[in-house]
């Protein structure tokens, strides 16, 4: 029986070592604060066009001024009511190319399409930034889109092939990953 025991113990402990050893357990803090993301092995660009990465989509976004450059979703206006996981008032600007497609009937965005999803709490204070960013090559498996969520803070939750975001917009394949309304006019 003790020999039993004793082995018992030190499987046990054998166990532990290699959990740990492996990364088993908790992660660490800073590791479980770090965004959903799957990132492409090397950021990917069209020429004028950011790169596939959190920071660069955010900087060019700055740069071209989007809210003030960029027109908002035909028939949407400023914070127009929305629902989760985004926030309870949304506001949705399109570039000019994702505009054009919208616009001609066009059955999926071009690369290069940019959709930016302000997402506001009930009070109209913002919430989050997300953003839907085409890159031809990027994600063959779900239509090419980049994923990017930005909380009002500046940190990023989904940065590159969001999971959560896929899974989700997977219902709307047909429309090109699109909830907020019908493209092919």
């Amino acid at each position: 029986m003790f020999l039993l025991e004793g082995r018992g113990r030190f499987l046990t402990g054998l166990m532990v070592l290699a959990l740990a050893a492996c990364g088993g357990g908790e992660p660490p803090a800073e590791e479980a604060a770090q965004p959903e993301e799957t990132p492409a092995a090397e950021p990917v660009s069209a020429p004028g066009q950011p790169d596939t990465t959190a920071a660069a989509l955010w900087a060019y976004l700055q740069d071209v001024s989007y809210q003030a450059n960029w027109e908002l979703w035909p028939g949407k206006g400023e914070k127009y009511e929305g629902q989760e996981p985004h926030g309870a008032l949304l506001t949705t600007y399109l570039n000019p190319a994702a505009m054009e497609a919208l616009t001609t009937g066009a059955r999926v965005m071009p690369s290069g399409a940019i959709i930016v999803k302000e997402n506001y709490m009930p009070d109209g204070a913002l919430a989050a930034t997300t953003v839907m960013y085409k890159v031809d090559g990027y994600n063959p498996d779900h239509n090419d889109w980049f994923w990017l969520k930005q909380n009002a803070d500046q940190t990023v939750d989904v940065e590159g092939r969001g999971q959560m975001c896929q899974a989700c917009h997977l219902a709307v394949a047909g429309n090109d990953y699109i909830y907020t309304g019908s493209l092919g006019g």
